[in-house]
């Protein structure tokens, strides 16, 4: 099999086109739009539709996200930290600093011991989830070497202190590791396919395992054969037409659908960013701020089931902007170098890309609390086996609210108790008895208020 089923260009030309070719038709986009607040999803053409849509239907566009983002996450935005094991790869990705070809990087790759302290600083911030970043590199990071960093993360207890989910973006791989992966108890699979447009993908991946379009674009495919059920994908913004990339997107996660009954738990939206020998100026189809909250909300239509996750390479006025019409998961406090939470210098020597945002945890948890979003440090779903296709029906149907809006409460909670400063406590302590009355079930709602006083004099890790 030489072609990606689901990906075919002379397809996606003809939706583009029609699209284009309806941005005037000011009846069909009013009628996509009011279909699109069943939170059922749209076609792809409707998808295109709405893409080339005047810009006079922007605020139709953001507030009808912003309505279907409130129906299926309410105010909940899921925290997490990005840990980067090691910056080793023999790749040739042009727009990624670790790529083989450069001698100018230092590279690094974390020791068991090293781990420890990594996990040891983010718990100290009050993290509960990661997402672990590893180059592809057989050698240095091999399949042996993740596994035994997931156990010791899983593994370190310092004070009140847990990681109790980690995600996992690494390199494309084969079913047998897959499920070597799900029974180390990993959380989502994330692997962003960069671009959808072969051509593209091609120029910027000419050399290395990741050179094959094929087998990168199947991975998520291969990784549901091996048992994980919650996969996580996205592109890298500005490769390719963003307009091409979130109608393929939308492809992939209807095939996933179509084929193994269970879409994507998760899409991530980055672009593009400085970093050693990457200039954006160089990339034509670089996307700007108007595109940018454009595809956000779209994709939220689109496919409303889906978790959104921006990181912090976007600015905090830019993640403000799309957390109001689609994104329900942001990172926070991050560091892309190789030990960035333990060393203590400013370079970006071992860095994967500039971030945008450097605020600390505590600094973003108290802005998402003035904002009126929820911060939540909840895993509960993953603890609780509510993953895969059981996932999808709480999600489509919206009943996720009724469990996830409770679950976030005891983790912040937590957070409030443990680790957060004195202005963030007092913000949210207040912001804690006004969403205990907002649980609409008077059981759930009950058995919060009872965990709340017990996390208080200091039992943890409650769930629904």
């Amino acid at each position: 099999m030489s072609n990606v089923e689901f990906i075919n260009d002379l397809e996606i030309a003809e939706i583009l086109s029609f699209g284009k070719e309806n941005a005037g038709n000011n009846e069909l986009i009013k009628d996509i739009l009011q279909k699109a607040k069943e939170a059922k999803g749209l076609t792809e053409k409707e998808t295109a539709v709405l893409l080339y849509a005047p810009k006079q239907f922007d605020e139709d566009i953001y507030h009808t996200a912003m309505e279907i983002k409130k129906l299926i996450y309410g105010n909940r935005i899921v925290m997490f930290a990005p840990l980067y094991l090691s910056n080793y790869c023999i790749n040739g990705c042009e727009y990624c600093p670790y790529h083989r070809g450069n001698d100018r990087i230092k590279r690094k790759k974390l020791s068991q011991e090293d781990i420890v302290r990594e996990v040891t600083a983010l718990q100290d911030m009050g993290h509960k989830r990661l997402a672990l970043e590893v180059g592809e590199d057989p050698q240095n990071n091999s399949l042996d070497y993740i596994l035994k960093s997931i156990d010791t993360i899983y593994n370190v207890r310092h004070k009140n202190g847990a990681i109790r989910r980690v995600n996992i973006n690494i390199a494309a791989t084969t079913v047998d590791n897959y499920r070597e992966l799900k029974n180390a108890g990993i959380g989502t699979y994330i692997l962003f396919q960069e671009t959808y447009h072969k051509s593209t993908y091609e120029k910027y991946h000419k050399s290395g395992p990741k050179a094959d379009y094929f087998y990168h674009t199947m991975a998520m495919s291969r990784a549901q054969e091996g048992g994980i059920d919650d996969v996580g994908f996205g592109v890298l913004f500005g490769l390719y037409d963003f307009r091409y990339e979130v109608i393929a997107l939308l492809k992939h996660a209807n095939f996933l659908e179509r084929t193994t009954g269970v879409g994507p738990h998760t899409i991530s939206v980055p672009r593009i960013r400085p970093a050693d020998r990457v200039d954006v100026n160089s990339f034509k189809h670089a996307v700007n701020d108007d595109d940018f909250k454009r595809l956000v909300a779209v994709i939220r239509l689109a496919v409303p089931y889906t978790g959104m996750i921006v990181s912090t390479r976007e600015s905090e006025k830019s993640r403000q902007e799309v957390l109001q019409i689609g994104i329900s998961q942001i990172s926070g406090g991050s560091s892309t170098k190789v030990g960035g939470y333990v060393e203590n210098d400013d370079s970006n020597d071992t860095a994967q890309f500039e971030l945008d945002d450097t605020r600390t945890l505590d600094e973003i948890v108290r802005w998402l609390l003035k904002l009126g979003y929820m911060p939540s440090f909840c895993t509960a779903c993953y603890r609780e086996g509510r993953t895969g296709d059981r996932f999808m029906t709480f999600a489509k149907t919206g009943q996720i609210a009724n469990i996830c809006g409770a679950n976030a409460i005891l983790t912040l909670d937590e957070y409030l108790e443990d680790y957060a400063g004195q202005k963030t406590k007092l913000i949210g302590k207040d912001f804690i008895l006004k969403e205990l009355e907002k649980i609409p079930n008077p059981t759930i709602k009950e058995k919060a208020e009872e965990f709340v006083n017990k996390i208080s004099f200091g039992s943890r890790d409650f769930r629904f």
